[in-house]
């Protein structure tokens, strides 16, 4: 078979023929009276062999070694194969999401492109100085896709560049929360953190509320814990229970209790969360600290029934509680009849 006719029969240019006979890969092994290369059917099947390894992504030396060394094994080989492919795989999907990113700021000119390439190399920086420079000196009125920011947002972990890009994508105009919905059921932990402490940050977003509410069954309590001062802010009294167990634990119970006391402002409120707080009280597991946070966690209740409870606290058997009740008792009855506030209707 003449190499035109290999050509068309293997899909395999005459000149790469011509390359691979140069480099001793395929060579013909006959010849016709004129002189022409003619293949065999044997070294058709090389060529195949050759291509397929190709498909591969083997060198054309790679192969020549595969095909005439006897000793050869291929499993070294593939496995650096299937190395390389993940790298060139992970710089092409970065490659696509800085083009999804360039596109989402919808540039207006070469200017605007440069930009945006400019803040992601910034926050792909090893030095966290850079990273917060380039979320800080951006020039105002530049469009900066939520995406963007809400990727680096769920990677960053120095408090104050995140800080910085949580500032960032609150004030970007775009849909933050849905950008880091994905990151708030990650099963890294921290990102999951990172994500709800961004979500908390952005009152107004639509959509917020609904992806805090999901956080407080997650299995952390960092991030449990973070969602409950998110949506006890927001007045949503599903949070109680986190926000209790806040005061009991020590866990920022001194925000904990003052989000419980504006939640109590909400007619019916105070009861709930009194009530839950007077049990955590009589709890027999609960040591001198605890009832302590506790006591201290009722003057920033409203309602009347506050002063009652304090004043039998006042004689508690345990002496430090009773002196921390008593001292709160004199500052609850100087409060206004409007800062005592009144129980009313019901709290859902």
């Amino acid at each position: 078979m003449l190499i035109g006719d290999v050509a068309r029969h293997s899909g395999v240019s005459p000149r790469m023929l011509r390359h691979y006979d140069a480099l001793g890969l395929v060579r013909p092994t006959g010849r016709t009276v004129g002189g022409y290369r003619e293949y065999s059917a044997e070294d058709v099947r090389r060529i195949f062999h050759v291509e397929s390894l190709r498909s591969l992504g083997l060198s054309l030396k790679q192969i020549g070694r595969a095909m005439e060394d006897p000793a050869f094994t291929p499993s070294a080989l593939v496995s650096d194969l299937i190395r390389w492919t993940e790298d060139r795989l992970e710089r092409e999907q970065e490659l696509l999401e800085r083009l999804r990113a360039v596109d989402a700021s919808a540039p207006t000119g070469w200017q605007d492109v440069l930009r945006i390439v400019e803040l992601m190399q910034g926050l792909n920086s090893t030095s966290a100085a850079r990273r917060q420079q380039a979320v800080l000196a951006r020039p105002e009125g530049v469009s900066v896709p939520a995406e963007l920011l809400a990727g680096a947002v769920l990677a960053e972990s120095d408090p104050n560049v995140a800080g910085a890009l949580r500032w960032a994508l609150a004030r970007s105009g775009g849909d933050g929360v849905a950008a880091l919905a994905a990151g708030v059921h990650s099963e890294d932990v921290d990102i999951r953190r990172r994500a709800v402490l961004a979500i908390a940050e952005m009152a107004e977003a639509p959509g917020a509320t609904a992806v805090l509410a999901d956080a407080l069954g997650d299995p952390d309590t960092g991030v449990r814990r973070q969602a409950a001062l998110a949506l006890g802010r927001r007045g949503v009294t599903g949070a109680v229970p986190t926000l209790v167990g806040m005061v009991v634990e020590g866990s920022n119970d001194v925000e904990a209790a003052e989000v419980l006391g504006t939640l109590s402002q909400d007619p019916g409120c105070a009861d709930r969360i009194m009530t839950a707080l007077v049990d955590e009280l009589a709890a027999p597991t609960a040591d001198s600290a605890t009832r302590i946070r506790l006591t201290q966690a009722l003057v920033e209740l409203s309602g009347t029934t506050v002063q009652e409870v304090l004043r039998q606290l006042a004689h508690d058997d345990d002496r430090a509680v009773a002196l921390v009740a008593s001292a709160f008792v004199t500052v609850v009855d100087e409060r206004s009849p409007e800062d005592r506030g009144d129980a009313g209707s019901s709290c859902t």
